[in-house]
C-alpha cells in the first residue's frame, strides 16, 4: 500500500499525519507533497523521517495508490489529471469536484458506497459543516424523511486554515496589550466577535459556504432535503458548532431521536441539559464523533425537531473523513 499526502504541510495536512499514524493502515510507504515554500521540510512517520517533496507535473504519482489532497482548490484542479492519470485514486479535500456528477461526495457514515463509483479516480470530501451536519441527519433520516433543514453555524478558526488559528491567538494577545490587531485572514477582527459571512456572496445574498450546505446535503443523502443556511465565524480556536432545525415527514419524538442518535455511526450523544451536560467545542475538540444534544420539539411545527450538535472540524470536518473514506475503498 502506497500512499501519498498532497498539501502535507496545512492544517489539514498535519492531521492527516497524526491520524494515519495511529490507524491501522498497514502502508508500505508514504510520500508527502508540497509547495515550493514546504517542499524539503521533513515530518517523522512511523518512526522514519519523512521529506517533502516539491508537487510536479510530472510521473511521482505512478505506483500510488491514494493520494489524500488538500491542497487548496486551484492546486487540486491543476494537478487533477497529473495525480490519477497512474491509476492513483485522489480523495480531494478541497470544493473544486464536490458537485460535478461524475466525482462522488462522500460522507462514510451516510454514502460509503457512492465511493466505489468513481469514473475520474476522484472522490470529493464535502464541506466540513455539511460533514458534521449529514452524520445527525442520517439517524433523524432513518426514522422519517427529513422534507427541510434550518440551521445557524458557529464556525472556529481552524476552518479557515492554521493561519487562521494563529491570527486569532495574535489578535487577542494584541488587544490585551492595547494594540491595534491584526486582520488578514478574516474580514473584520475576529477576537471578541462573531461576523455572519463565511466565504463570498452570491448574488442571492446567501454565501458560497450556505449554499454548499444545500447543494452538498442532496447530494450526499439522494435527497429532495431543503437547506437554508446561516454560517458564522466565531471567536473558537477548533471545533464547529451548529444549530439544527429538521421538518419530518411524520413527527419524531425527542425519546425516538435519542435513540437513533444514541445508535447512530460516528455519534456521541451528549444530552443532559438539566445536569449541563451538551457539547462545546472547548471539549470536543481532537475527538473524531459528531457530538449532538440539546435534543427537543421544534414549538412552532407538530412535525419539528430541533438539535445542536459539535464537531472538530480538522478531524471529522476534513482529515478524518477523507481517511475513512481511504478505509472504506480498503476494506
Amino acid at each position: 500500500m502506497k500512499i501519498a499526502i498532497v498539501g502535507v504541510s496545512g492544517a489539514v495536512g498535519q492531521e492527516f499525519l497524526k491520524i494515519l499514524e495511529t490507524r491501522p493502515i498497514e502502508i508500505d510507504e508514504l510520500v508527502l507533497f508540497g509547495s515550493e515554500r514546504s517542499a524539503g521540510r521533513q515530518y517523522k512517520f512511523r518512526g522514519e523521517e519523512l521529506t517533502v517533496k516539491l508537487l510536479q507535473h510530472n510521473d511521482d504519482f505512478k505506483g500510488i495508490d491514494y493520494a489524500l489532497v488538500s491542497a487548496g482548490g486551484g492546486t487540486s484542479k491543476e494537478f487533477a489529471q497529473t495525480i490519477t492519470k497512474h491509476g492513483t485514486i485522489m480523495i480531494d479535500n478541497s470544493s473544486a469536484f464536490r458537485m460535478d456528477s461524475d466525482v462522488p461526495l462522500v460522507v462514510p457514515e451516510v454514502n460509503a458506497e457512492d465511493a466505489k463509483n468513481a469514473p475520474r479516480r476522484i472522490i470529493a470530501n464535502p464541506n466540513c459543516t455539511t460533514i458534521q451536519m449529514v452524520v445527525a441527519l442520517k439517524a433523524i433520516e432513518q426514522l422519517s424523511h427529513i422534507k427541510r433543514v434550518h440551521v445557524s453555524t458557529y464556525q472556529s478558526a481552524s476552518g479557515a486554515g492554521a493561519a487562521a488559528m494563529a491570527e486569532l491567538e495574535q489578535q487577542y494577545r494584541e488587544l490585551t496589550e492595547g494594540k491595534e490587531p491584526t486582520v488578514s485572514k478574516f474580514a473584520f477582527q475576529l477576537a471578541y466577535n462573531v461576523i455572519p459571512h463565511i466565504d463570498v456572496f452570491a448574488d442571492d445574498d446567501y454565501t458560497k459556504e450556505e449554499l454548499k450546505m444545500y447543494n452538498e446535503t442532496r447530494k450526499i443523502m439522494h435527497s429532495d432535503i431543503e437547506v437554508s443556511a446561516t454560517c458564522v465565524r466565531v471567536p473558537v480556536m477548533r471545533a464547529h458548532s451548529e444549530s439544527v432545525w429538521v421538518e419530518t415527514e411524520r413527527p419524531v419524538s425527542p425519546e425516538e431521536a435519542r435513540e437513533a442518535f444514541r445508535k447512530g455511526e460516528g455519534i456521541v450523544l451528549m444530552d443532559d441539559p438539566q445536569n449541563k451536560v451538551y457539547p462545546m467545542p472547548l471539549f470536543v475538540a481532537d475527538h473524531d464523533e459528531v457530538f449532538v444534544g440539546r435534543v427537543r420539539k421544534d414549538l412552532t411545527s407538530p412535525n419539528g425537531l430541533t438539535f445542536w450538535c459539535v464537531g472538530d472540524q480538522i478531524r471529522k470536518g476534513a482529515a478524518l473523513n477523507a481517511v475513512q473514506i481511504l478505509e472504506s475503498l480498503i476494506r
